[in-house]
């Protein structure tokens, strides 16, 4: 196998893996009704792992030459905000307390207005708390999906 087909194989398959994984909670996990949205939505991320990982076993999948390490740096932060996120404070804090918080650093760490201007922490905060108003007219009274619950609500 190429070095390029293999730099597409292995994130294929450790994406397919993820999804089947997800997958398989979401349909063992009571009570079942609570988990008809998670069910939807992983099976259809299943279907797209699969054709994924069919392309790159293939050699279908020629985009792309890797992560450099600079891009790797960039990423890295909020791949640490999103790691919290997901291993601690959604069940810890609650998934809308937590999904703020995390949302605010995300967005904070990756403006570029400069970090020493009040105003840019005012909009900050205001797209915050619009963006996480639209979470939760869309998750808890559209969807009617259970999120974890913390310590508040």
């Amino acid at each position: 196998m190429t070095t390029s087909r293999l730099q597409h194989a292995i994130p294929a398959t450790l994406i397919l893996l993820l999804a089947t994984t997800v997958v398989w909670l979401s349909f063992t996990q009571e009570p079942a009704e609570a988990y008809l949205f998670p069910r939807v939505v992983s099976v259809f991320f299943v279907a797209l792992a699969v054709w994924n990982f069919i392309r790159a076993a293939a050699g279908l999948s020629k985009v792309g030459t890797g992560l450099k390490q600079q891009e790797m740096m960039n990423i890295l932060p909020g791949a640490i905000v999103v790691a919290v996120f997901v291993f601690f404070a959604a069940k810890e804090l609650g998934f809308y307390l937590s999904s703020t918080i995390a949302f605010f650093t995300i967005y904070s760490i990756y403006d570029p207005a400069p970090l020493s201007n009040l105003k840019d922490w005012g909009k900050r905060a205001a797209v915050t708390l619009i963006f996480m108003g639209v979470i939760y007219g869309l998750f808890y009274k559209l969807l009617q999906v259970q999120t974890p619950r913390g310590i508040w609500f």
